[in-house]
């Protein structure tokens, strides 16, 4: 059974709500969450990838890949904040069907594909936009698939990198080309903004 939680705000763009509340926002964007194990956004990894979102222009019409999508809160943000389409991917069945309850209550179903498992069952390139809210090891492991997805000038936003991983994940997507444009640290994790050359 899932934990139910209180309306709050994360940056200043966003609202989240748990789904039976009232609709109350008229300065913010509204994330409706329905109740379920993967969280609501309260973690700092997931409220530091909604903040770097909202300062980036590219979000506009970007064709996104959310990798480890959970919720799916990071897709929905974006396709709230302009963004064209989302590519939702995360190994858990739980999360998957979580994800798709939570598209529905946004009303961003139509613009979100689902896939159940990892990196290799997405079949296309050229992603305007990465977002990875996964632990750091996996990161690592990931880095040269996860940059080939995404084309020249893509934003990579990366999170739920504990602090002794941040230098190693900066330096590796480094030497795949891109550069970091922000190194956020958290209180335990990290999160870091970069653009592919």
């Amino acid at each position: 059974m899932g934990r139910e939680f209180r309306p709050f705000d994360i940056g200043r763009r966003f609202r989240v709500l748990p789904e039976k509340s009232p609709i109350s926002s008229i300065d913010r964007l509204d994330l409706i969450m329905a109740a379920g194990a993967f969280g609501s956004g309260e973690h700092e990894t997931t409220a530091s990838c909604l903040e770097l979102l909202e300062t980036l222009p590219a979000v506009s019409g970007a064709n996104l890949l959310d990798l480890g999508s959970g919720t799916g809160i990071l897709s929905i943000a974006a396709l709230k904040l302009g963004a064209g389409q989302a590519v939702c991917v995360d190994i858990d069945p739980a999360a998957i069907a979580t994800c798709r309850k939570n598209c529905e209550l946004n009303r961003v179903s139509d613009r979100v594909s689902h896939i159940q498992g990892t990196l290799t069952d997405v079949p296309q390139n050229g992603f305007d936009m990465i977002l990875a809210n996964i632990y750091g090891d996996i990161l690592l492991e990931v880095a040269e698939q996860l940059v080939a997805k995404a084309r020249p000038g893509a934003s990579l936003v990366l999170s739920g990198i504990l602090w002794e991983y941040n230098f190693d994940v900066r330096q590796r997507y480094e030497r795949l080309g891109c550069e970091v444009l922000k190194n956020r640290m958290l209180e335990e994790f990290s999160s870091v903004l970069l653009q592919k050359r």
